[in-house]
């Protein structure tokens, strides 16, 4: 199951109160400085020294690896959160993490095959300080202990492949790819006002002490700079930076029949000082709060099947569950997985106005920054853009170094969180369509086909929260998306109606097929997606499009009542307490 959720929350607003003195984070940011010599050096030489050493040729002599890479993540972290106007954490990390990954056997078949793939995996904290010896004997035993998992795990492959019955795809286990050289500049140092952001994020969760419906509110500030290193026996050497700064904004109430309600929103940038300004911030956590204490009264929709408008971000949620999860690689190959398009390469999948690729070269979208960005994919291989669809049609998936019957490259996009290993994941799904229509056209669209199906009523989903795809085949090839904000579009010309207790739900193939039109312009979301290659940041970027069916069911309604206490008195604007 895989799920897809803003990072880590976030929404929309309008300005009214403030309860710390404006000011604005300054960020002076330093030269990048050059990759981490004394890292690399210590890494190459025992990637080179284990390779030589492991294994033996003899006839009772244990195999030799045939591929060994270390993986590092070094990286400053700064986290800062804040409810109703004070400050609840603030701490600022530093950690370098190395992944050891190790196969035994040969490409075609090796230690990770089948349900072993996490076998050439160890996963070690590595010394903060540039001390070459001890970097080196924490990689050697790291190695060590990984290559005993992967004697163990390859044994058991060869012992498996006996019994088992033919498998459907025999791709081999491992592609074959031509070495990379790219030592970037470092990623610059982290740099952070702290008093600065103090003031800001009190100012801002101190919003909420003027809406006693509101029982919890996190605002929270984050803020990383990272370069990773990529070593391999093959030869690739990449040393990539990154560095992003999110704000988010989270609140929740609950109705009086039970229904837990909240909103969210993300900001991301590439530094803390191109965040939104503090004004636009207020605004925007004002409306959010406005907004919760309206859907506390609203009516709870029941279920329906009929026409919809999804909005560009909750359009981009839904391509991003229904579809780019089901175009990953690895789901094309296994007992196990549904593939739902595997036997569809050059076959029409959605309606002809519509392409999708994946671009995770893109930093931006008109202007706005993409959270599914990277330089180099966790396997070493460069970025690069995918035309998954064009003009309907089905052209490729998205590919780690896991050959499948049709592909057998990766296309840079296998990526992992730290830990974990890589599979082919998405970055920035982009939806382009030539039906494109003013948003006024798409809304009176809806209305003449909710009349032309009898309804009195459409639905428009104006934000999004998260989602989640089941891509097996032991299960529905379903999935989910969970709605914020949701309107009734009435057909007589009633004014459009805010409910809750919506959730999308449906099945892929039909549902990417009752696409209608789309609007003229594309929106963004920036979200984390968990998988089983952990959690990871990706962006989604899609039109409105106006659906002639969709069907929804009602949420959980929840038991427990809201707050019977009611919350203290607010005396003034908090600032006496700090």
């Amino acid at each position: 199951m895989m799920r897809f959720r803003a990072v880590p929350s976030g929404l929309t607003g309008l300005a009214l109160i403030v309860l710390c003195p404006l000011s604005r984070a300054t960020d002076t940011t330093p030269p990048r400085p050059q990759a981490n010599i004394v890292l690399m050096d210590a890494m190459d030489a025992e990637l080179h020294r284990a390779m030589s050493s492991l294994g033996s040729t003899g006839e009772n002599g244990q195999p030799k690896p045939y591929f060994l890479s270390y993986a590092v993540s070094d990286s400053d972290s700064f986290n800062m959160t804040a409810q109703y106007g004070a400050i609840v954490q603030n701490n600022q990390s530093r950690r370098r993490t190395a992944d050891v990954q190790l196969r035994i056997g040969t490409p075609q078949e090796d230690n990770t095959h089948g349900d072993h793939r996490s076998s050439a995996l160890t996963t070690i904290p590595l010394p903060l300080t540039d001390d070459r010896e001890a970097i080196a004997r924490s990689l050697w035993f790291a190695t060590n202990r990984d290559y005993a998992k992967a004697l163990d795990s390859y044994l058991k492959v060869k012992t498996e492949q006996q019994v088992r019955a033919k498998e459907e795809d025999g791709s081999a286990d491992f592609s074959a790819e031509q070495p990379k050289a790219a030592v970037l500049p470092a990623s610059s140092p982290l740099a952070v006002d702290k008093a600065a952001w103090e003031s800001r994020l009190c100012d801002l969760s101190g919003v909420f002490r003027q809406y006693p419906d509101i029982f919890f509110n996190n605002v929270v500030v984050q803020a990383t700079t990272e370069t990773a290193y990529f070593l391999s026996s093959e030869g690739t050497k990449v040393a990539s930076p990154n560095q992003v700064a999110r704000l988010v904004i989270v609140a929740r109430t609950r109705a009086a029949d039970g229904m837990d309600l909240f909103r969210t929103e993300t900001f991301e940038a590439d530094t803390l000082a191109h965040l939104p300004d503090q004004k636009t911030l207020v605004e925007k956590t004002t409306t959010m709060a406005k907004n919760l204490v309206a859907l506390r009264t609203a009516p709870v929709t029941e279920p329906f099947n009929g026409p919809a408008i999804l909005s560009g971000r909750a359009s981009a949620v839904f391509f991003h569950e229904v579809l780019g999860h089901r175009l990953e690689g690895q789901r094309q190959r296994g007992d196990d997985e549904g593939q739902t398009f595997t036997k569809l390469l050059g076959k029409q999948i959605l309606p002809s106005f519509i392409s999708v690729t994946d671009d995770p070269t893109l930093k931006t979208f008109d202007g706005q920054p993409l959270s599914g960005h990277y330089n180099y994919d966790d396997e070493g291989q460069q970025a690069r853009r995918v035309d998954l669809i064009k003009d309907g049609v089905l052209d490729t998936f998205l590919m780690s170094r896991l050959p499948i019957a049709s592909f057998s490259n990766s296309n840079g996009h296998g990526r992992a969180e730290t830990g974990r290993m890589p599979t082919g994941r998405q970055g920035n799904l982009i939806v382009s369509s030539t039906k494109t229509v003013s948003d006024k056209e798409l809304r009176q669209m809806l209305i003449d086909e909710a009349k032309k199906q009898g309804k009195t009523y459409g639905l428009y989903f104006e934000d999004i929260s998260s989602g989640f795809a089941v891509t097996t085949r032991r299960s529905p090839q379903a999935f989910q998306v969970i709605p914020l904000v949701v309107y009734r579009v009435y057909v007589d010309g009633r004014p459009d109606e805010l409910v809750r207790g919506v959730s999308i739900v449906g099945t892929p193939q039909a549902a990417l097929n009752r696409i209608v039109a789309t609007s003229n312009k594309q929106d963004v979301f920036n979200g984390i997606c968990g998988a089983e290659s952990g959690s990871i940041p990706v962006s989604a970027v899609a039109p409105a499009m106006l659906v002639s069916e969709i069907e929804t069911q009602r949420q959980a309604q929840g038991t427990t009542r809201p707050p019977i206490l009611p919350p203290p008195p607010v005396s003034g604007s908090g600032k006496e307490n700090k």
